[in-house]
């Protein structure tokens, strides 16, 4: 009879084992989405990690507005080194700048082509993933730049090397160091400087008076 009644009563291990396959596929769940996260999340975080931080920061209203009053009466290719969600390089495009973003995050790449596409401005607005440094200026009579303030000296050099004579530089939030602008427009976080190359006679300098405004 005791034979029997072991025989016969359920094992503990078997009715564990719906649990443990459940357990199981929580953690893979769990595995997957927290790799998933990782790979979404680290082009924001990895910045932190670089010899100089470039956060993502996108620009406010004021200062995409300021870019497009310094853009005022000129022309050619425009370039916007770390272009962020690609704000700036749209409203360019819109009003007829030939525009390229350089950007490192690639969602933000991403994002941003998507975006020119919505709006139609895919002829006119491109992206590229790359490292800001990496790009040759020598084709660009407008440089924006969104930097911080740790990397404007080395971006300062590459622009007296790469800037064509003609060329302009609008820095957005951090003054180049040495450069003397030639004006400024708006006012504090939402303040653009606008430099052209030192040492150019006035009359060397493109016909661009500064728009009408806050400027000083």
């Amino acid at each position: 009879m005791e034979e029997l009644q072991a025989a016969t009563a359920p094992s503990a291990p078997t009715e564990e084992r719906p649990r443990s396959r459940v357990a199981l596929v929580l953690a893979s769940v769990t595995g997957v989405a927290a790799v998933g996260l990782t790979a979404v999340s680290w082009p924001f975080v990895a910045p932190a990690f670089r010899k100089v931080c470039l956060p993502y920061v996108p620009a406010t209203t004021e200062q995409v507005t300021n870019v497009l009053r310094a853009l005022k009466g000129r022309s050619g290719p425009l370039v916007d080194l770390g272009s962020g969600d690609g704000r700036i390089v749209i409203a360019a495009a819109a009003v007829g700048f030939r525009s390229v973003g350089v950007e490192l995050n690639p969602w933000l790449v991403l994002f941003s082509r998507l975006w020119a596409r919505r709006e139609g401005l895919s002829p006119m607005a491109s992206f590229r993933r790359a490292d800001l440094f990496s790009q040759d200026l020598t084709q660009y009579q407008n440089v924006v730049i969104f930097g911080v303030k740790q990397m404007m000296p080395r971006l300062e050099i590459k622009l007296a090397q790469q800037l064509p004579v003609t060329g302009c530089v609008i820095a957005c939030r951090f003054p180049l160091p040495t450069w003397r602008p030639s004006y400024v427009i708006g006012e504090g976080a939402d303040a653009v400087w606008v430099y052209f190359r030192p040492g150019m006679e006035d009359e060397e300098l493109p016909p661009s008076p500064p728009p009408p405004g806050r400027e000083r």
